[in-house]
């Protein structure tokens, strides 16, 4: 609540007056939607050079969301940047009749470029489980401060304007929207909220780790998952990964990569104590592709691997390490499990079909079209560029770029504790199977905090929970598609004082469940039905 205050003392002395007059409007648990239509946000109200913005639009509207009827007022606005020729920030707020008095921010995906919903739920929410707006959040997001084209989340035009470049990648954006929500959520309700969260996957799991990190007095709790903290190192392997696997013969076909999928499978899916098509124990799972080789190593068909086959594969599995500094400090990005880049279910997010080339095929991995974007935009902001002539190892003339580009697009702080002494809570996600962020990232982040902040005091406001067998935003068709309330949970442990308590995760296609344990722990098979998480113990190990 004092950030909450903090934030109105600051708006009062850079005199801002919320409602109609010099008076206080009367504080309403109806959002006033017919007086936002119009309405001017001054540049005051936001804590980062803008030119202040302007409501768009604000209507009623009726919706069923998460079987809840819920009715709201939406409303749309822009923020105009300082420089004219930079793209404007626009961002949809849901005020509810019945608010809850708080509030939840979205996170995006990708590049962004497009509003996330705000009736959606939070990243690995259950379906059963009230949406934020069904439970009278009012909510906000934006498109980070610019448009997508018809690329939608893979378009990175947006990177060649400066203003444009930093509301996105050091996550500007996210602090603009913020102010200008809150502002019209007191213009709104007659008031300011008493609890503030944030939710978000990959893109949006790295911003929430932004606002913890920049920000530590912006929210009370923060959902974290797969985030894409480092996210110029990742770029950094994808780029050398998609360079290793469009030389001649390397690219594993979708036969292939369904034969890497199933042997790892048949590997170690007992490693567990159970065979159920799930790898709890990924961090023990040691898997040498070179037992698929063909004969001589010659490509013989979808049978075996062929030796590029193999490299390949193997590089994407390995940490990528360059030989250079850059300037955020990272020195590596760690690689994929082979049962994340090989599932089949989800070729797009994977190695996807077809072989990185010039131009980049849309039928080509997820990652390495994001790459390709990253050159074009971010990285040469030649439009022509062709992505094969930068390389990862040896980048010559781009080094300064790539050094500069890292202070904000690494989102590496692991100093939490400003954070945590605002009295901050994060649950952090991640699936041991997501084929396009790894979670060995994500293992590395928080190890780092608890070296930083300390495991004691880590423990008293973080929680890092890895799903074994879920994938990238259980897109497609995972192993096991991990579905929590972990909202409840952050609700509890924000107001309460009480952090999340044996905690179980449920995959709502087939009803089975698993424990979900604090990260290094993997669930352990012991006795009973597989399908429930009683069956299961949670066991110390490397996941």
């Amino acid at each position: 609540m004092g950030r909450i205050l903090a934030f109105a003392t600051a708006l009062v002395s850079a005199g801002v007056v919320f409602g109609p007059g010099p008076a206080a409007a009367a504080v309403s648990t109806a959002p006033r939607c017919a007086e936002l239509a119009g309405t001017t946000i001054p540049a005051s109200a936001i804590s980062l050079p803008t030119r202040g913005g302007r409501v768009e639009s604000a209507s009623r509207l009726t919706q069923v969301v998460s079987g809840r009827t819920v009715e709201y007022c939406s409303v749309r606005a822009s923020l105009f940047p300082k420089d004219p020729s930079a793209p404007d920030i626009r961002l949809q707020l849901g005020m509810p009749t019945g608010w809850n008095r708080d509030t939840m921010m979205f996170g995006g995906g990708g590049y962004n470029g497009t509003i996330p919903d705000i009736t959606q739920n939070v990243p690995f929410g259950r379906p059963d489980s009230p949406a934020p707006l069904a439970r009278g959040y009012a909510t906000y997001a934006s498109d980070s401060g610019h448009q997508a084209g018809p690329a939608g989340s893979l378009d990175g035009s947006f990177g060649q304007n400066d203003e444009a470049l930093r509301n996105f990648a050091a996550g500007d954006a996210l602090r603009k929207t913020h102010d200008a929500a809150l502002y019209l959520v007191r213009r709104g309700y007659g008031t300011g909220p008493g609890r503030t969260y944030f939710a978000g996957g990959s893109t949006g799991g790295r911003e929430a780790l932004v606002v913890a990190q920049r920000w530590p007095d912006a929210f009370d709790g923060v959902i974290s998952a797969y985030p894409a903290w480092n996210n110029m190192a990742e770029a950094l392997d994808l780029g050398y990964l998609a360079q290793v696997m469009s030389r001649p013969g390397a690219f594993p076909g979708p036969a292939e990569q369904t034969l890497l999928y199933n042997s790892v499978m048949a590997a170690c899916d007992g490693r567990d104590g159970v065979e159920d098509r799930i790898i709890s124990d990924v961090g023990g799972c040691h898997f040498d592709p070179r037992v698929l080789r063909c004969p001589a190593g010659a490509d013989t068909g979808p049978t075996c691997l062929s030796d590029p086959q193999i490299a390949s594969v193997t590089v994407a599995s390995t940490p990528f390490r360059w030989p250079y500094r850059i300037a955020s400090g990272e020195r590596y990005y760690p690689g994929f499990p082979f049962l994340s880049g090989a599932d089949m279910r989800t070729p797009y997010l994977g190695f996807g079909t077809t072989a990185p080339a010039d131009p980049m095929p849309t039928t080509s991995g997820y990652g390495f079209q994001y790459w390709d974007q990253w050159v074009k935009y971010f990285l040469t902001r030649d439009p022509a560029h062709n992505w094969m002539a930068v390389d990862p190892r040896r980048p010559g003339k781009w080094l300064s770029r790539i050094s500069y580009l890292s202070t904000i697009q690494d989102r590496n702080d692991a100093d939490l504790r400003p954070f945590a002494r605002s009295g901050g809570r994060l649950i952090l996600m991640h699936g041991s199977a997501d084929e396009l962020v790894s979670h060995r990232s994500t293992n590395d982040y928080y190890r780092r905090v608890r070296a930083t902040v300390g495991p004691r005091r880590t423990d008293a406001f973080l929680r890092y929970y890895v799903a074994p067998g879920a994938n990238h935003a259980n897109f497609g068709a995972p192993a096991f598609a991990a579905t929590w309330d972990s909202l409840s949970a952050l609700e509890r442990w924000v107001r309460d004082g009480q952090p999340p308590a044996r905690p179980v995760v449920q995959d709502p296609r087939d009803g089975r469940t698993r424990p979900l344990c604090e990260y290094p722990g993997w669930p352990r098979y012991r006795s009973g039905d597989p399908a429930r998480a009683q069956s299961f113990v949670c066991a110390r190990g490397t996941a």
